[in-house]
């Protein structure tokens, strides 16, 4: 029974991986085409849909973590996709006005070939059991770049949405109501500027995950 239970969850996974590789391909290639054609400023409504497909995807590797999948600490995951789907639903969604921003080309490529590079990693992984040292040493280095222009982008998108945040009042709840509580969406923005990422913990898995490559 455990050997068929291992064996459905490596299909499940590699299919889950590889579905969402080819969700963030097609982020990457529609960006980068548009950005060509078009400019910046149509980007956003280039990649809209499978942006918000592939990236809302990754609530289910939050699930992976707790039912015990995938041994990623949901500690480190929770805090990088609740950013990123904050970004994506909170901000780009929610506020059309910052759609033109050129920080949204920057931000969907430096994901999407994060991303890229992640699934295609875990989705050979999974199906073969291991990957090429080339794949494994992109997914532990090209983040060194990708990380911090990923999080500035972010940064930068969210403090330029503050103004519109507090124009609109929108996700905000006033007092008095039946429920006694009150929420400012402002203050949640803030919040998320100052937030804590993964560059940290990415850091210790590539010194642990390159240093056990060299010894095999």
């Amino acid at each position: 029974m455990a050997g068929v239970l291992s064996v459905l969850r490596r299909i499940y996974l590699t299919l889950y991986n590889w579905i969402v590789f080819f969700g963030w391909f097609q982020v990457f290639y529609l960006a980068v085409k548009t950005l060509k054609e078009s400019g910046h400023e149509h980007v956003y409504d280039a990649v809209e849909k499978p942006l918000l497909l592939a990236q809302t995807a990754a609530i289910l590797e939050i699930l992976h973590g707790l039912v015990g999948l995938v041994r990623s600490p949901v500690s480190a995951t929770l805090p990088q996709i609740s950013s990123r789907l904050y970004v994506t639903w909170g901000i780009l969604w929610s506020f059309p006005e910052l759609r033109s921003h050129i920080l949204v080309s920057s931000l969907v490529i430096s994901w999407s070939i994060t991303e890229i590079i992640r699934y295609s990693f875990f989705g050979t992984k999974e199906a073969f059991g291991s990957a090429p040292s080339w794949l494994l040493w992109l997914r532990y280095s090209t983040f060194l770049l990708l990380y911090p222009s990923g999080i500035t982008s972010e940064v930068g998108l969210i403090y330029s949405a503050l103004p519109y945040i507090k124009g609109s009042n929108m996700y905000s709840l006033r007092m008095p109501n039946k429920w006694n509580f009150s929420f400012d969406y402002y203050y949640a923005g803030l919040v998320a500027l100052g937030s804590p990422h993964m560059y940290g913990y990415m850091l210790g898995q590539r010194k642990k995950a390159l240093s056990k490559s060299k010894t095999e």
